[in-house]
C-alpha cells in the first residue's frame, strides 16, 4: 500500500505504461530514421552519379570543347558532399539495423552525442554543397551580362538539364538531412528526459 492509501502504487502504473509507450514510440523513431537514411544514401548515390557521369562534347569553330562537372569546383564539391554523405548514411542504416534486431530500446549519451553531432555536420555539408551548386548553376543557365559572361546551356544542353537533376536530387538530401538532425536530436534529449523522470520517481 502507497503512502497515498491507495492499494496498488500510481507510480508503479505510470512507470509500466510509460515504458511501454517508449518502447513503441522507439520503434516508430527507429524505423522512420531507417527509411530516411535509406533514402538518403540512394539519393545522393543518384545525384554523385548523375553530375559525375555528365558529359557533352560540342564543336565550336572546329574545336571540341568538353562539358563535364570539373569544370566547376561547386559541382566537384556537391559531388564529394554526396560521396561522403552516402557512405555515412549507410554506416548509419547498418547501426539502426543492428540496434534493431538486438531490441535494444535507448542508446548510450556518448553515442548518441555523436550520432547527432554526424548529423548536423551532414545537413550542413549538404546544404553548403547545394547552394553552392545551385548558385553555379543559376549562372551558366541564364549568364551574367554585366560581366559579359554567356549562357553557356545554350549550347550545352543536355549536359546542364542533367545537372539541374542531380542538383534537384542534391537538394532532397539537404532536406531530408535537416528532417534526420531534427529526429537524432529528439533521440538524444529523449535520454536527458528519462533521467530526469527516474530522479523525480526516487522521490
Amino acid at each position: 500500500m502507497s503512502y497515498l492509501g491507495v492499494g496498488v502504487s500510481p507510480g508503479n502504473v505510470a512507470v509500466y505504461h510509460h515504458g511501454s509507450n517508449l518502447k513503441i514510440i522507439d520503434k516508430r523513431v527507429r524505423l522512420t530514421e531507417v527509411v530516411l537514411r535509406f533514402l538518403i544514401c540512394g539519393l545522393a548515390l543518384l545525384s554523385a552519379l548523375l553530375i559525375g557521369t555528365d558529359v557533352q562534347v560540342k564543336e565550336i569553330f572546329t574545336i571540341q570543347k568538353k562539358a563535364q562537372f570539373t569544370n566547376m569546383k561547386a559541382l566537384v564539391f556537391l559531388v564529394v558532399a554526396n560521396g561522403i554523405t552516402a557512405a555515412y548514411s549507410l554506416a548509419q542504416v547498418l547501426r539502426c539495423v543492428l540496434s534493431m534486431i538486438r531490441g535494444r530500446v535507448l542508446f548510450n549519451k556518448p553515442l548518441a552525442w555523436a550520432i547527432f553531432a554526424g548529423d548536423q555536420v551532414m545537413a550542413y555539408l549538404t546544404l553548403a554543397a547545394v547552394a553552392a551548386a545551385a548558385q553555379s548553376a543559376v549562372l551558366a543557365k541564364l549568364g551574367q551580362t554585366a560581366l559579359q559572361w554567356m549562357s553557356i546551356c545554350n549550347i550545352y544542353g543536355k549536359f546542364c538539364n542533367q545537372i539541374g537533376e542531380g542538383i534537384a536530387s542534391g537538394l532532397l538530401v539537404s532536406l531530408s538531412m535537416i528532417v534526420l538532425s531534427a529526429i537524432s536530436a529528439f533521440s538524444l534529449f529523449r535520454l536527458y528526459g528519462d533521467n530526469n523522470r527516474k530522479s523525480n520517481g526516487r522521490w
